[in-house]
């Protein structure tokens, strides 16, 4: 298989890059040279956002192309337009954001979608991801294959929410964990989105799939247990009730990364239907190793994991906890 990557060198695009490596595949990664790509691809430079930022995609042909792009849905739409007639298939990293909010816990990929526009120029997220959508499908129709992901975790996230909870975990002492302590999660291990991804390649699937762990995966308790256990820190884990949490003003999701209490949004993030992906071959690691792998890959960059620019920081400040938890 010859891979196109847009992107490619950091988080979900690097496992992408390196899992179709392993594989064998002929890589070429196209991007805006800020980081260094994985050894044995082949790289093009180029920058989506300036007018003329194509140029180097103007010859060669694919098998597929993967686009993990967040911006713009215009840059989507230019890329596959280009590209087209040059590759088999056209992959979209997509979210499922996507959805319209609230999103009822069950609901699978037929579930009402937010509105969007190939042609937009920066809108938010949500908007951004469905434009996305549109363009890689007015390009490629049953070609494009929409891969919409949930919480995206592991090694070389650049977000930020389980280094923080590994971090936070690592300091010891009493850590303010949010409950209920059996509360579902639902995320995917970006390895596993590569893996399932490349698969659906090979297999030359198109259309939308949910793709994050099953309904009752892994707990909040499971997942800051591993943290604690992997970290070694004797961290004393006091699970808190929500409406405490809540009380002192404390934000689910950026202060208290991954958590959200039980209700609307609780359902829209970890309740979602993956019949469809599980059908087609998706399979999820257990959480304890995607927690021991993220802090072995922390351990290795000294504790400090890259952050997004765009994005902003995640975690609770120490003074709050402290007030929270009675220190």
């Amino acid at each position: 298989m010859k891979l196109l990557m847009l992107g490619g060198t950091e988080f979900v695009g690097r496992a992408v890059t390196e899992e179709a490596l392993a594989r064998g595949w002929a890589v070429t990664v196209f991007h805006r040279g800020h980081h260094e790509p994985p050894p044995g691809v082949c790289v093009l430079h180029g920058d989506r956002a300036t007018a003329d930022g194509l140029a180097a995609l103007a010859t060669g042909e694919w098998d597929a192309v993967l686009d993990t792009w967040s911006g713009a849905p215009s840059a989507v739409r230019d890329a596959a337009r280009l590209l087209a007639g040059r590759a088999g298939q056209y992959i979209y990293v997509s979210s499922r954001s996507v959805y319209g909010y609230p999103t009822p816990a069950g609901l699978g990929e037929d579930a009402p979608l937010v509105d969007g526009s190939p042609d937009a120029g920066e809108v938010g997220y949500a908007e951004s991801k469905r434009g996305g959508e549109l363009a890689a499908a007015a390009s490629f129709g049953d070609r494009a294959l929409l891969v919409r992901a949930g919480l995206i975790l592991g090694p070389g996230e650049n977000i930020g929410r389980l280094p923080w909870w590994l971090g936070r975990t690592a300091r010891g002492g009493p850590v303010l964990a949010p409950g209920p302590r059996d509360l579902g999660v639902q995320y995917i291990d970006v390895r596993d989105l590569a893996r399932w991804t490349l698969d659906a390649a090979e297999r030359g699937l198109g259309g939308p799939y949910n793709l994050v762990s099953p309904p009752g995966h892994t707990t909040m308790g499971e997942l800051l247990d591993a943290c604690v256990r992997v970290t070694g820190s004797g961290a004393e884990l006091r699970w808190t009730d929500p409406e405490v949490i809540l009380a002192a003003g404390i934000e689910p999701w950026m202060d208290l990364p991954v958590w959200l209490p039980p209700g609307e949004a609780h359902d829209t993030m970890h309740g979602g239907d993956v019949t469809k992906a599980l059908a087609a071959g998706l399979r999820c690691r257990p959480a304890a190793d995607t927690v021991a792998d993220t802090w072995t890959w922390l351990q290795g960059l000294g504790g400090v994991a890259p952050q997004r620019p765009d994005r902003p920081r995640v975690g609770l400040d120490p003074e709050t906890e402290a007030k929270v938890l009675g220190g």
